[in-house]
């Protein structure tokens, strides 16, 4: 005679392939999520309707302690909760034991930043192509200025840690209406970040002589514009983050990184080397312009990770004894 709990999981089965009409891929994940609790009932000596929330939560933790991933976790629940619910609806069980279990949240993933080696050779610029020999003066003009742009935008990134709206918010010089102006003669970026919030950020010696290469060639493009857009696509007007992103993505192509690079991750590059090198935690938050030090704590993350990578790479020690092959003595 079958047991009641297979009974139980046939009933609801069918409910969920008659009645639900679930793809037969859900069907299945369906059955093998069920047979699993079945299988931990089973091991506790409990009765499937028996079980309770502290079981579940268990049962939950064990998943997460067996490498399963949030999202997963969470399916599986969702299996189970919709079992005990039609459970409820046919009198079976007085409560259902997963209504307030929820999957453990999902690790934030680090954010990606370059090697310093890596970062380097990207804001160093791709070397340096020919124009054609057929090319007319404007149009190696061109080439030129969108050459020190480029180098310029991603110089800025890295050297200021700034987001992609804060380089392109920024206008020649300060004005009434700006929202961030670079002062080269003090070498610092002040910008309008987050909630309107201002901060001055010190700019390097490279990305100050990046600026000085692409004024004269900006001038070019824009025509009596004193206080405009710092960075101008070739019709004069403020370049689009769509544009610059593209822009950074082929630049990294040709410096030859082999990583997808988008702006954000100079911005996370500037602040996990300024982190290795000075350990001042409160200082990168400032300079970020984070208003919680948990959020720039995540670059505390990335750089043990780097100095675990170094660890395992460099020290004789780190790696694990080779296994010993069967039957072998000591």
């Amino acid at each position: 005679m079958q047991p009641l709990d297979d009974v139980w999981v046939d009933r609801y089965l069918t409910h969920v392939r008659v009645e639900k009409r679930l793809a037969v891929r859900t069907q299945d994940l369906y059955a093998q999520h069920l047979q699993d609790l079945l299988r931990r009932c089973a091991e506790a000596d409990l009765d499937v309707l028996a079980v309770r929330d502290a079981h579940v939560r268990r049962w939950a933790a064990q998943l997460r302690a067996r490498g399963h991933v949030s999202r997963g976790i969470a399916l599986v629940l969702s299996c189970w909760r919709g079992f005990y619910t039609w459970l409820g609806r046919q009198g079976a069980v007085p409560m259902n034991p997963v209504q307030g279990v929820r999957a453990p949240k999902a690790d934030k993933p680090l954010p990606k930043a370059l090697g310093v080696e890596d970062a380097l050779r990207l804001v160093s610029g791709p070397p340096a192509t020919p124009v054609a020999t057929s090319a007319s003066a404007a149009e190696a003009l061109e080439h030129e200025a969108l050459a020190a742009r480029d180098r310029c935008i991603a110089e800025l990134l890295y050297s200021s840690g700034l987001r992609i709206s804060e380089l392109l918010g920024l206008d020649v010089r300060a004005h009434g209406g700006s929202r961030g102006w670079v002062d080269a003669d003090a070498g610092e970026v002040h910008v309008q970040g987050k909630g309107d919030k201002w901060r001055i950020v010190p700019v390097g010696g490279a990305a100050l002589a990046a600026l000085r290469d692409w004024l004269p060639l900006r001038a070019r493009w824009v025509v009596a514009d004193g206080d405009g857009a710092l960075f101008v696509g070739r019709q004069g007007t403020r370049l689009s983050a769509q544009a610059a992103r593209l822009r950074l993505r082929q630049t990294a192509v040709a410096a030859g990184l082999s990583t997808p690079v988008h702006p954000h991750m100079l911005r996370h590059s500037f602040a996990s080397h300024l982190l290795q090198s000075s350990g001042d935690l409160r200082a990168v938050q400032e300079l970020l312009g984070h208003a919680n030090i948990g959020t720039t704590q995540v670059y505390t993350r990335l750089d043990f990770q780097h100095l675990a990578n170094t660890y395992e790479a460099a020290h004789p020690r780190a790696r694990r004894a080779p296994s010993k092959p069967p039957g072998s003595q000591g």
